[in-house]
């Protein structure tokens, strides 16, 4: 099998390959780390990369271990690159910002060391916007990631680098994490998959707050639901370190078939939530263009509305955003040559949070509580929700964010990805799926949440889309010709 043939394949497909010794750990690595020579230098998504000789001795070893009949587990000498928001020991965890400096990782986050007991081989960080803040992925310490599909666009973010990485076949499956739609924005703006998880699947550890932070999540990314459920099932499951983690069984990653596809289900089409939230032109038609597919194939699709104010949505957002997020870089914050090295936009996020008082927050639980609430009335109605992954299709690489869409002004740097903050709020599963290209070869994607904790059964959907409309299976224009 050829290099490019061999990246093609889908991390199921390849881990049985591998297990039957039709493809070797180290051929893979090589393939890996030829594409990322060829590629990595203009787009720019994998980070801190280790060198070739280590790589090719671990791959080695990976390969012995199957001569003897050892095998780790699924990843078994899969190449993978950890977000530089998370710890993968011996690294550099930047975080994108000078002011945290190239520390180096003692240890690996849980889901890393889970994902290295399946037998992946780390083999560097991928590129974040600077503490992970903002849907577009550049940074005063490594720079630009430039988007799969179109180098001058934004790769979205901040699980950019991931997303672009996996879009070109430099990685066989991604790690990601979602705050505002870090791991859905990317997944559309590079026409893979990505997973935001119910609150609890994937447990954080380490981390210093274990109870209040509840709005961030790490998730897994691929080119394929299937391929998601497989790395999901590895990184969640319970960690008393972890309290608020989910305890449910999840099934066996190495399965051949680790989620089904169910029959027709009611979805209820949200658009853009609101009414008057503004969506790029043709955004929205993508998406119905997608759920009249799934309405063909026999699902029933029905137009519905968010049942909570925008404004109070958006209230709950940033006050919580801003209690996380300012509590957390305070500390940087407060040192004045440290302050100077953050960007404008994590200063405003440490400086709005210094205003809040209790009450202020206390009504935003409130607030949040009924955006909760609302999404229950509609499952009491559907199934299923659908909205698009993002307002803006990708957007021009040299921009901070979009000053504006469809005419109407953005008051802050992240405004833009209001349609993803409502699920974020409720703690919903939501996957987002590509759901095609614009007229100038853009990608876009499509929300798809259900309720708390059915993981499962929104991966379930998502493939069943995936079947119907496999935009997916299409590759980035770099990839046309072998690289």
């Amino acid at each position: 099998m050829n290099a490019d043939s061999l990246l093609a394949l889908d991390a199921g497909a390849l881990s049985r390959r591998i297990a039957a010794r039709e493809v070797s750990c180290r051929e893979l690595m090589r393939a890996s780390l030829d594409r990322i020579a060829a590629l990595n230098p203009l787009h720019n998504a994998i980070v801190s990369l280790r060198d070739a000789e280590s790589l090719l001795r671990e791959a080695d070893a990976r390969d012995a271990g199957l001569a003897r009949g050892e095998s780790a587990g699924w990843m078994h000498g899969f190449p993978i690159a950890v977000k530089d928001l998370s710890d993968a020991e011996g690294l550099p965890t930047t975080q994108g910002s000078t002011a945290v400096g190239m520390r180096i990782a003692r240890s690996d986050a849980l889901f890393v060391q889970r994902m290295k007991r399946a037998g992946a081989i780390v083999i560097g960080k991928t590129n974040t916007p600077e503490f992970g803040l903002g849907s577009h992925t550049f940074n005063e310490v490594f720079g630009l990631t430039r988007n799969a599909w179109q180098p001058d666009k934004s790769a979205g973010g901040s699980s950019g680098g991931a997303a672009v990485a996996l879009a070109l076949g430099m990685v066989p499956v991604a790690d990601g994490s979602d705050f505002m739609g870090s791991l859905r924005n990317p997944a559309a703006f590079n026409n893979v998959v990505g997973f935001r998880p119910s609150r609890g699947r994937v447990p954080a550890v380490p981390a210093e707050d274990l109870f209040y932070a509840q709005l961030g999540t790490e998730g897994p990314m691929a080119r394929t639901t299937e391929d998601v459920a497989r790395l999901l099932c590895t990184m969640g499951g319970w960690d008393a370190r972890a309290p608020l983690s989910l305890a449910d069984a999840l099934p066996d990653p190495g399965a051949a078939d680790p989620i089904g596809v169910q029959p027709g289900k009611r979805i209820g089409w949200l658009g853009s939530l609101w009414p008057d939230l503004p969506l790029e032109p043709g955004i929205r038609e993508l998406c119905e263009s997608g759920l009249r597919q799934l309405q063909q194939a026999g699902y029933s699709v029905e137009p519905c509305t968010l049942g909570v104010p925008r404004d109070a949505a958006w209230t709950a957002w940033l006050r919580l955003r801003q209690m996380l997020t300012g509590g957390k870089l305070k500390a940087i914050y407060a040192q004045p040559e440290l302050r100077a090295r953050m960007k404008p936009e994590a200063q405003w996020e440490v400086e709005q949070s210094l205003q809040l008082t209790g009450a202020q927050l206390q009504e935003a639980s409130v607030l949040r509580s009924a955006v909760y609430r609302a999404f229950l009335d509609l499952f009491d109605r559907f199934d299923y929700l659908a909205a698009p992954s993002a307002q803006v299709f990708p957007f021009d690489a040299q921009l901070r964010w979009p000053q504006s869409i469809a005419g109407v002004p953005m008051d802050t740097y992240h405004r833009w990805m209001e349609i993803v903050a409502p699920f974020t709020l409720a703690g919903l599963p939501v996957v987002s799926v590509p759901v095609g290209f614009d007229a100038r070869g853009l990608p876009m994607g499509m929300q798809l949440a259900g309720p708390a904790r059915a993981d499962l059964p929104v991966l379930a959907l998502a493939r069943a889309f995936e079947a119907i409309a496999p935009w997916s299976q299409r590759r980035p224009p770099a990839l046309a010709s072998p690289a």
